[in-house]
């Protein structure tokens, strides 16, 4: 499978479930979420996007733009199929040799599409906690492949990688009564703090085989995420009907740095393109 292929099955996914998502948009209502506890986020309006009660996806930009984790998603999936089918690569400990873990990456990351799309769809309670936890998933699955790449020097068996799935899976729905006892604004940063000296560890490690550039992409992207998240909270330059929404820009910008991560952990140079 070519990364052109992979691309355009990328696009055509993600086309899939923009469509589906439009219809559905048009053919229901808010009735959908009736019953469900309103969310302190709608409460307090903690984004600047309007909220349409009326509609069935209440921030429709703020919903729409969670596809950009969906498509990533289905990439990081197509490259799990390809490394699964390829022979064995000998040389520095790569995520291509791990390919359950790149299968868990792209479930967190189209987990994370639904889990926020379902938030700013809904406004509600659970929705917020789906979405919260899907965060955390993302960036858990992360943290394991830095680990793997740090601490294990030689490639994992088909059962090892799998363990490390479900442990992961078990980790990450711990994360739910977790974030209800420790707030966001201490327990995520500490998981980017964490996956930051991680990948300073591997570059010092095998420096020929990462790419700085990168991984500084990946952090100046989350560093503006968060800046800019930072503003449309504080509704600096808000303007609550236009379709340049903040928070819509922190999913596209957390999105394309986490995918940079996953690329700056799985470059090995001088192996031939796969």
């Amino acid at each position: 499978m070519s990364n052109t292929q992979i691309l355009r099955n990328g696009l055509l996914g993600t086309g899939l479930l923009l469509g589906i998502a439009l219809s559905l948009d048009f053919v229901l209502d808010s009735s959908v979420w009736t019953g469900m506890k309103v969310s302190q986020s709608a409460v307090t309006v903690e984004y600047c996007e309007f909220n349409h009660p009326e509609r069935l996806f209440h921030q429709p930009i703020n919903t729409y733009s969670n596809l950009i984790y969906f498509f990533y998603g289905l990439l990081v999936f197509q490259l799990a199929l390809k490394d699964l089918k390829l022979v064995e690569v000998k040389g520095v400990n790569s995520i291509r040799c791990s390919p359950y873990l790149s299968i868990l990456l792209a479930a967190n990351f189209i987990y994370l599409s639904f889990g926020s799309a379902f938030f700013h769809s809904s406004l509600t309670w659970i929705g917020q906690r789906v979405d919260m936890n899907a965060t955390y998933g993302l960036t858990l699955s992360l943290i394991c492949i830095g680990l793997v790449q740090v601490l294990v020097k030689k490639e994992l068996t088909k059962q090892i990688q799998v363990g490390l799935v479900v442990g992961m899976l078990l980790l990450i729905a711990g994360f739910l009564p977790l974030a209800l006892q420790i707030s966001s604004s201490i327990l995520l940063p500490s998981l980017f703090l964490i996956l930051l000296v991680l990948g300073i560890i591997n570059y010092f490690q095998y420096p020929s085989q990462r790419s700085p550039l990168l991984g500084l992409l990946s952090f100046v992207l989350l560093a503006v995420a968060i800046q800019i998240r930072s503003m449309d909270v504080a509704k600096i330059n808000c303007d609550p009907m236009s379709i340049w929404q903040g928070h819509a820009l922190w999913h596209f910008l957390t999105a394309t740095s986490s995918l940079c991560m996953y690329f700056y952990f799985r470059r090995v140079k001088n192996l031939a393109k796969r």
